[in-house]
């Protein structure tokens, strides 16, 4: 920078700390990603200890400033800040691009067992990229796929970058083919052993202490889906898991609670509702009726998407097998 340029950019400077923060990551190798940014925008740029001071036209300072504030946080929730993460929030500010913050490597969050989560297939790549891109996102797909743990891991993930302030987790209490008649206890003692499943996604990622202080709080509501209705969700990340079981009615409820500055992500297996035989899914008739939709993605997992034990995919692909000869021994016998 010419000694003109830094005459230009005199008054008082923007500052923003970096305590906690590693500076060789949010900087780059000799400061490559500073002098990145002031090509990119007219400012001047100096790092002091744990200071960073930035000269110019107030509206550019201050876009500048939301740059450093998206790496200083990607950073501080376990992210890589690379030469693609710089570009990604440059773009943000500049307009360039509508996509959200993406993680650097696909990763989402570290675990409470230091392990990152990420998608490890194509198809779970695309779902977590609906995810950050679309408010609505329905997620269809086999068992062992990761549908509700990768939903989970992003709305812990927007919960620690503060874009939205809580996360409701939602189930339909259905039975699997066993009518366990009534369960001892209060409303929460007979309805929990329904939410197990999402307990087990947040205990993965969350020490249990923090889990249960967050539902205590309400950062975390775990809740039966009949408890939906008459509610208008705001600033919310909410999961809709094992959707396949809600009928039409309940779908178009729970869709409705949408509101605003909020993420709503609906997983299921349509191959495995546990409705009775006279009621249809609520998930099957929603991906018919709103596939259209503009800012609805609809993704759809398979197989290939398994994370499960290897035996998981096996299995899938043998009942399909199954299932495929039975659709055509039925349609046979009804020919005859």
């Amino acid at each position: 920078m010419t000694n003109a340029r830094k005459t230009a950019f005199s008054g008082r400077p923007i500052r923003i700390s970096t305590i906690g923060i590693d500076q060789r990551q949010l900087f780059g190798l000799g400061g490559a990603y500073v002098k990145e940014i002031e090509l990119e925008f007219p400012v001047r740029i100096v790092t002091r200890g744990d200071e960073i001071q930035i000269y110019g036209e107030k509206e550019i300072v201050n876009q500048v400033k939301e740059v450093f504030e998206e790496m200083i946080k990607h950073l501080a929730s376990g992210g890589f800040v690379s030469e693609q993460t710089l570009q990604y929030a440059i773009k943000m500010k500049k307009g360039e691009d509508s996509l959200s913050f993406a993680p650097e490597d696909d990763r989402i969050i570290v675990t409470n067992r230091k392990i990152p989560v990420k998608p490890r297939s194509e198809g779970q790549r695309k779902y977590v990229e609906a995810i950050y891109n679309c408010d609505l996102v329905f997620s269809i797909g086999p068992a062992g796929t990761g549908k509700t743990f990768l939903a989970v891991a992003c709305a812990i993930r927007f919960l620690r970058e503060r874009a939205i302030d809580r996360i409701v987790l939602v189930r339909p209490a259905v039975e699997v083919d066993e009518k366990l008649g009534f369960l001892p206890g209060d409303m929460k003692e007979k309805i929990d052993p329904y939410l197990r499943p999402l307990y087990d996604a947040l205990y993965e990622m969350f020490p249990r202490g923090q889990v249960e202080r967050y539902i205590e709080s309400g950062i975390i509501e775990i809740a039966p889906l009949a408890f939906m209705r008459g509610r208008t969700l705001n600033n919310a990340f909410i999961i809709l898991d094992e959707a396949q079981n809600t009928t039409i009615r309940q779908m178009k409820m729970f869709l409705t609670r949408l509101g605003m500055n909020s993420k709503t992500v609906v997983t299921g297996d349509i191959t495995q509702t546990d409705l009775p035989l006279e009621q249809k899914s609520g998930l099957i008739n929603a991906r018919k009726i709103l596939d259209e939709i503009p800012g609805i993605e609809i993704v759809y997992l398979s197989e290939k998407d398994v994370v499960r034990h290897p035996l998981v995919q096996e299995i899938i692909l043998a009942y399909d097998r199954w299932e495929n000869r039975s659709i055509l021994t039925s349609e046979e016998n009804q020919k005859e």
